[in-house]
C-alpha cells in the first residue's frame, strides 16, 4: 500500500461551489477511484489550502491513474467543475492542480525494536 498526500489552493471566490460539489461527489467519480485501487481518500480544508490523503492498493499507480481515472469520461467532466476552483502550486505536475507531499514520518502498526 502506498500513502499519498497532496496540497492545492482553493480560489476563495469559488469556495462554496467547491464545497457543494464535494458534499455530493458523483458516484461515477467514486467508482473510478475505487477501480483504480484508491482507498481511504479524504480532502481537508484549512483556510484556502486543500489537503488530500489517500491510499493506493494496486501494483501500478501510474497506469491506474492514466488508464482508469484520467480516461474516465465522468471524472473528466467532474474536473471541468473542480479544476477552476483550484490554484496549482508552482511545483504541481504538468496538468495537475495538486502538489505531492513527501512522507517524512509514519506511525507504523508495529513498534520499533
Amino acid at each position: 500500500m502506498q500513502r499519498i498526500a497532496q496540497v492545492a489552493r482553493l480560489r476563495p471566490e469559488l469556495r462554496e461551489e467547491y464545497l457543494a460539489l464535494h458534499r455530493e461527489v458523483w458516484p461515477g467519480v467514486e467508482a473510478a477511484l475505487r477501480a483504480a485501487h484508491i482507498r481511504n481518500y479524504s480532502i481537508y480544508l484549512h483556510g484556502d489550502m486543500l489537503f488530500a490523503y489517500y491510499e493506493y492498493h494496486g501494483a501500478d499507480f501510474a497506469a491506474d491513474l492514466e488508464e482508469i481515472i484520467k480516461a474516465d469520461p465522468e471524472t473528466q467532466r467532474w474536473w471541468t467543475f473542480t479544476d477552476p476552483c483550484q490554484i496549482p502550486w508552482p511545483d504541481s505536475a504538468e496538468g495537475s492542480r495538486w502538489s505531492d507531499l513527501p512522507e517524512i514520518w509514519h506511525l507504523s502498526d508495529e513498534p520499533r525494536v
